[in-house]
């Protein structure tokens, strides 16, 4: 009986028809969830929502390159945001490109919880010299920006495999990097709440019945700190995101054969002053709007979330 009620104990579920209500009511979150949400299926559905595959050479026309977008004069109407230096159409390659962005972004915003949120569970829990130690790799990580150490794994990546495994790897290498980078924040606020959540009576009374502590911690401690872990995790998306481009446009991200969005504005760079435009403004809005609605979704859900402002 006592068992049972501790099941029952305090779980608040992360969803629930009040929130649903407060999300329909708010337009901007709605807005930025549709888009975000477009983006997702674009990108899984690229094969068949592309109006042209850009990796197919058979299908490639080096006649069609630097085409102006389909309004503008000499622009083709089967290509409405025009092509690039090899003729590939730059509608198709965003949307390919997405693909890839956000492949790496979720993977890696999934890895860095994998290792944050059982870190933060055992520290809270635990405490003590386990606590100290965890903490403090957490503080001299937290010292160092993302980037760099992003940048720092991806370098040793590259050194310590063979030459000609760097592309096949290369979208492994980079989801590390970045899961290993933003494990933090994960680890940080899951071990505040833990530490808020192991004090409460339903822990104590689980405890007294005998049940083990990783027990305590997966079946009753870790759906109370889901909240803010969904929170952290759809801000981290954008942020996992811009890493990922901001990489790919320095030469150190996914191959130029498998182009996410941060290679393809690169690309564009090297002609944007040589009057085709677009192929570098595209794929940088397609990348700014899609961050924009993924943060503008991550802080309707910390206010929706936070206790205080509901």
């Amino acid at each position: 009986m006592a068992e049972a009620s501790t099941r029952r104990s305090r779980r608040r579920p992360v969803l629930d028809n009040e929130l649903l209500e407060d999300f329909l009511h708010a337009p901007v979150a709605v807005l930025a969830a549709v888009i975000t949400l477009g983006f997702f299926l674009a990108a899984l559905f690229a094969p068949w929502v592309a109006p042209h595959d850009p990796f197919d050479l058979a299908a490639v026309n080096l006649l069609d390159a630097l085409l102006p977008p389909a309004w503008l004069e000499g622009g083709d109407g089967r290509f409405p945001l025009g092509t690039d230096d090899q003729g590939r159409d730059v509608l198709s390659t965003i949307i390919y490109g997405a693909r890839i962005s956000l492949g790496v972004g979720v993977a890696s915003v999934l890895l860095a919880i994998a290792i944050g949120v059982p870190l933060g569970l055992v520290a809270g829990y635990a405490g003590g010299r386990v606590d100290a130690v965890i903490m403090r790799i957490a503080d001299v990580q937290l010292s160092f920006p993302a980037i760099l150490i992003a940048l720092l794994i991806d370098g040793v990546a590259r050194g310590l495999l063979p030459r000609e495994l760097h592309d096949e790897l290369a979208i492994y290498v980079l989801i590390f990097a970045i899961g290993v980078s933003g494990w933090v924040q994960y680890a940080r606020t899951v071990r505040g709440s833990t530490l808020v959540e192991r004090r409460k009576e339903y822990v104590q009374a689980a405890r007294l019945i005998g049940v083990s502590a990783p027990a305590i911690m997966l079946r009753h401690i870790l759906p109370n700190v889901l909240g803010p872990v969904l929170v952290i995790a759809t801000i981290h998306l954008a942020l996992a995101i811009i890493t990922e481009a901001t990489l790919s446009f320095l030469g150190v991200g996914v191959p130029p054969t498998q182009p996410s969005l941060g290679t393809l504005i690169r690309i564009g760079n090297d002609y944007l002053f040589s009057g085709e435009w677009w192929i570098t403004i595209f794929p940088g809005a397609a990348l700014a709007i899609l961050v924009l609605a993924v943060n503008l979704l991550g802080d309707w859900l910390r206010d929706a979330l936070n206790p205080r402002l509901r």
